[in-house]
Order: structure tokens, then sequence, then C-alpha cells
């Protein structure tokens, strides 16, 4: 029989709410809460919790997986006025996994851990689908003490667990070398099918062409895919990766590197942005560069 310990999910939107599906049906029975009750109560019928009192339920789990969108939010959840780490017992695991710049993983990292908790950076990547069936990828950094108590809460939620280091912000760093190659990858391929679109060729005939070819990446057939059909239903929204290419440039900025793309890209994310495609699947890449 697997390991299975009480933990608790903050944050459950796409992603959150998929991690704690899984782990309701694999029988963790985690407690979730998100600022939108229904979408903590829905998780539900997969076999999570829903407390109303979410700080309860921390102090008395073993770990609390953080899944919200930035370094603001996950302040907030922990040290703001409804915060849940004045509460949490020494010994206590917090999972941070948004994206956010190594230095705020290290300062929130310290904060927490002049309290006795201790961190686990484990930011993920390949969407909801992928957090769902535990097929995406955690970027883990912590100490290999915590490592191994956390390990079976890992395990369950990703066959693909990458130990980075037991430096907390290197996850971080891996992250935003991954998205911004990401965000790359995707204003290629909206540039080029645009292009396509521009010089009178089908486009699902074309990006047939380039999924078995040079050309491809997982990244642009899953969003082109999704954008030539008309579904720009969120599975990651603009700002997401407009986000993420941000802080990628500013990590790199950090350390003096300056490439030819990372910046380019970022700065077609940010017109999207502008442009008012922020709540759109970032997939809306394709038409903003048909008709920019």
């Amino acid at each position: 029989m697997s390991v299975t310990f009480p933990v608790c999910i903050i944050g459950v939107g796409n992603m959150g709410g998929a991690m704690a599906a899984r782990l309701g049906q694999l029988g963790w029975e985690p407690a979730v809460y998100d600022a939108v009750r229904s979408r903590a109560e829905s998780l539900m019928l997969f076999g999570a919790l829903a407390p109303e009192d979410i700080a309860q339920a921390a102090i008395k789990s073993v770990a609390t997986i953080i899944c919200v969108v930035d370094a603001a939010q996950t302040r907030d959840v922990l040290f703001g006025p409804q915060g849940i780490a004045p509460g949490l017992p020494p010994g206590h695991i917090v999972v941070l996994c948004p994206t956010i710049s190594p230095a705020d993983v290290e300062a929130i990292a310290s904060e927490l851990g002049q309290r006795g908790v201790e961190t686990v950076e484990a930011p993920m990547s390949g969407g909801p689908v992928r957090a769902r069936d535990g097929s995406m990828s955690l970027m883990v950094a912590c100490t290999d003490a915590v490592f191994a108590r956390c390990q079976p809460l890992l395990d369950a939620l990703s066959s693909k667990v990458f130990r980075i280091s037991q430096r907390v912000g290197d996850g971080a760093r891996t992250k935003l070398v991954n998205n911004l190659l990401a965000g790359i990858n995707l204003v290629g391929a909206a540039e080029v099918m645009a292009l396509a679109d521009r010089m009178g060729l089908d486009l699902n005939t074309t990006l047939d062409v380039i999924e078995q070819s040079s050309g491809q990446s997982w990244i642009g057939s899953d969003r082109m895919r999704r954008a030539i059909a008309g579904d720009l239903a969120p599975r990651a929204h603009m700002t997401l990766l407009a986000k993420d290419t941000g802080l990628a440039i500013g990590a790199a900025q950090s350390v003096g590197f300056t490439g030819p793309l990372g910046e380019a890209a970022s700065q077609v994310f940010a017109q999207a942005v502008r442009a008012g495609l922020a709540e759109l699947d970032d997939g809306a890449l394709l038409g903003f560069l048909r008709h920019p």
C-alpha cells in the first residue's frame, strides 16, 4: 500500500484543481481551499475535503501545497492578514508550486525557516491534463532530508520529478529557463503559422508537416491546433507566459546575460496582453499575429 499523509492544497484553479483531483482519487483526501469556494467544493467529487478553515486543516497536515499565481499571492497566503504561516508547527512542509523569481523563493523560504517550517520548491510544467494524469514535470529543490519526507507526495503528483538541487531557488531558475524556451517556441509557432496563412496555405496541413519535421515543438502543436480550431478557452492564460518570460528576462539580467530571442518573445506576450488578450488562452497569439 502506498504511503499517504494529511495534505492541504491552497489554490485549486486549473493546475491546483487537477493535482487535487489526482490526489483525491489516489486516496490522499487532500484538504483544498480556493478564493472561489465553488472550485474547492467541486473537488469533493474526487475525494478531496473542502474545510471552511484551511488554516486549521494546514496545522493538522504534514504538508501544504501552494498553487497560486505569483509571489504576491504566495506571500498573502502565507504571511498576509489571514496567512497560514504563523500557525504552522515546526517541521511542517510548504511546497511552493508557483512560477516566481529565485529571489522571491529564497526570501519566502528564509521567512518560513525562521518559523521552523521547511520549504520544498516544486514549480511545475505540462498543463492541467498532465497534472491530472500525473505526467507533468516537477522541478524540485530542497534539502535531502525534506525531500525524503515529502517524496511519497511528490511521486503521487508526478512520474516526472526532477531533483534539481538542495538550493531553493534552483527550481525557479530551471522553470524560468524552461518557460522562456516555451515562450520563444510559442511565439515562433504563431509567427510561422501566421505566415503560412498569409501565403494562402492550409493551416492544418501545414501543422501536420511541422509536427513530423524539424520545426516541431510540443507547445507549438498544442496551442496552434486549438487556435486553428478557434478554441481559445484558457488552459493557460496569456498573462502566465507574459509573467514568466518577464521573470526569466529579469533572472537573465541578474547574471549579466542577454540573448537574441528571449526579450523579443517576452515583448510579444506583453503586447498581446495590452491588446486585450490577457484572459484568453496563449494560443491566441496566432490571431494576434495574423491581424496585428
